[in-house]
């Protein structure tokens, strides 16, 4: 079968015909139709993500067809559409992954490949209303966006919800779940144009600002008829004091990630004084990734797909996903 492989860090990753692996007991063999970018496949790429352990087949997300059934699995049939759940031994703890929890696509291998042995445990229906694209776009951004907004933030509807990054894959999703679920959404990015399709597209948006504009906090607040009891951040860095500023008091900011660094400074008077809480998050559970599955069935919510490759020029899409210019997920297909 053809994987796309990287051998090691800083080099490109190298389609190649490897054997097709055959399910153990209570495995299941997926051909794989599609398979979504995400951006831990260019860290793992540029050597900045912890424990590497290369070569490996990259990958995290992945919808397809069952192919054959491996012995001891009696409840899915050969042909049956799945997705699969991104993560591996999440453990016994709703609130916390356990010490043996990892993303699939390295160390285990991966999805950038025709087909994935994968235990059938970690397997769900395809939502019938999208397509194989569509459904590879879901996995993990949309399990890491559930998390963050329900498990951790428990947003509700009525409440006014900020969503930091809407360019990125899990900010996208994450806005258009809280809206789905009656809240009022307003998102960021760095990017006007970027911004402006965002807020073109059927997600529910209420609106949004740069966060590159003089006094983006203040604006957006007038904006948006007061502050915001939930924000939803990846970034933090230097930013993350406007997100204190524009938090109502007893509102909750939840950030399932860092790409502008730590905090330099956080000043502990702002927080105290105005009652907030402060979550982190990170992926979810195989619970979250059947309540995430319910939510998008129920009100047929499809994400969106920036653009295609053949699986053959994964390296092309890795490095269309590096340079920042989508808007949706990035998605193989084989």
């Amino acid at each position: 079968m053809l994987a796309l492989q990287l051998d090691a860090p800083h080099q490109p990753a190298v389609a190649r015909e490897i054997p097709t692996p055959q399910p153990a007991a209570n495995e299941v063999l997926v051909r794989l139709h599609a398979t979504a970018l995400n951006h831990r496949d260019v860290w793992i790429q540029k050597g900045q993500y912890a424990g590497i352990k290369l070569p490996c087949t990259l990958g995290a997300d992945g919808s397809g067809e069952i192919a054959a059934l491996g012995a001891g699995v009696i409840d899915w049939q050969v042909g049956a559409p799945v997705i699969i759940y991104p993560g591996v031994e999440w453990g016994d703890e709703q609130r916390a992954q356990g010490r043996d929890f990892r993303v699939l696509g390295m160390p285990d291998p991966g999805t950038f490949a025709e087909y994935s042995a994968v235990p059938a445990a970690y397997l769900r229906p395809r939502p019938a209303h999208l397509n194989w694209e569509q459904a590879a776009a879901l996995p993990l951004a949309g399990l890491t966006a559930y998390r963050a907004a329900f498990g951790r933030a428990q947003v509700q509807a009525g409440e006014r919800v900020l969503v930091t990054g809407v360019g990125g894959g899990v900010a996208q999703v994450a806005a258009q779940f809280c809206a789905a679920r009656g809240a009022d959404v307003w998102v960021t990015s760095g990017d006007e144009e970027k911004l402006a399709r965002a807020l073109a597209l059927p997600l529910g948006l209420r609106g949004g600002i740069s966060y590159k504009q003089e006094n983006w906090g203040r604006t957006l607040t007038k904006q948006a008829g007061g502050s915001f009891d939930v924000i939803i951040d990846s970034a933090a860095g230097d930013a993350f004091g406007t997100l204190l500023d524009v938090a109502t008091p007893g509102g909750r900011l939840v950030f399932y990630g860092a790409t502008l660094g730590n905090v330099p400074q956080l000043p502990a008077a702002k927080v105290f004084w105005k009652q907030l809480s402060i979550l982190g998050s990170s992926m979810g559970s195989l619970q979250d990734f059947d309540d995430m599955l319910a939510l998008v069935n129920e009100y047929q919510l499809v994400p969106v797909v920036d653009k295609v490759f053949p699986l053959a020029e994964g390296e092309a899409a890795l490095r269309y996903l590096e340079a920042g210019q989508q808007l949706g997920k990035v998605v193989l297909a084989g």
